[in-house]
């Protein structure tokens, strides 16, 4: 995976207040997880994967992605949905077979954090619907835990405003292929908020149905080759 545009490729995008903050602590962290349920006392992390965007959502570096072993009596705890899922995804094989423990994975989400983040600021958490992720980072990850901000950037939240107040903007917003696989549900994400920021954050009075196909086109051309 490489970058998208460089981290200036939208100049007049970003205030000037924007502008005066360092650029390696204006980045956001996006993480997906995969599990064996919702219960992080009961289930456990079976896939991890992240991605490093700038504050215009370009991504950068290769990020990380990785299948977590899982033993026999754990993945016994999945339901029937999640067996299913995992089974059509082909994920189920790959955990089998994987020698990656969780450990292994927090210390690499730690390192490119290190690698792209600014050193002494926390950095904001991004997904869709990450509250569950979230409990499985402290559960399962809490030296990551440790390096999150409280704050986190919930896309679903946007997704749920737009429904009600830009129902142009929701209806219109870049299909998802529903993999269920960690990195291809963060570059959706990405390209969701991408198309969200060209859709939604403008006058509403100002944005017509072109206007939205336009954003929506834009941004999963964006993020389509990361697919």
């Amino acid at each position: 995976m490489t970058t998208t545009n460089s981290e200036n490729s939208r100049p007049n995008d970003e205030s000037p207040a924007a502008a005066n903050i360092p650029a390696k602590s204006n980045r956001l962290v996006w993480i997906d997880l995969e599990m064996t349920g919702l219960d992080p006392k009961q289930h456990v992390i079976v896939e991890v994967a992240a991605l490093v965007t700038d504050a215009n959502l370009n991504i950068l570096g290769d990020g990380y992605s990785a299948v977590i072993h899982a033993s026999a009596e754990e993945l016994a705890k999945m339901d029937d949905v999640v067996v299913r899922m995992h089974q059509a995804s082909g994920l189920d094989k790959e955990i089998a077979e994987s020698t990656t423990s969780i450990g292994d994975a927090e210390q690499a989400v730690l390192d490119l954090i290190a690698q792209h983040c600014e050193a002494d600021w926390a950095v904001p958490l991004a997904g869709n619907s990450i509250a569950t992720d979230r409990r499985f980072i402290q559960e399962y990850m809490p030296k990551l835990d440790q390096r999150l901000h409280y704050r986190m950037v919930d896309v679903s939240t946007i997704k749920e405003l737009s429904r009600r107040w830009f129902p142009r903007a929701y209806f219109q917003q870049p299909d998802k292929g529903q993999a269920h696989r960690a990195l291809a549900d963060i570059v959706e994400s990405i390209r969701e908020l991408d198309y969200y920021r060209r859709a939604v954050f403008v006058d509403p009075n100002q944005l017509s149905s072109t206007d939205a196909t336009r954003a929506k086109e834009a941004a999963t051309t964006t993020y389509q080759r990361f697919l």
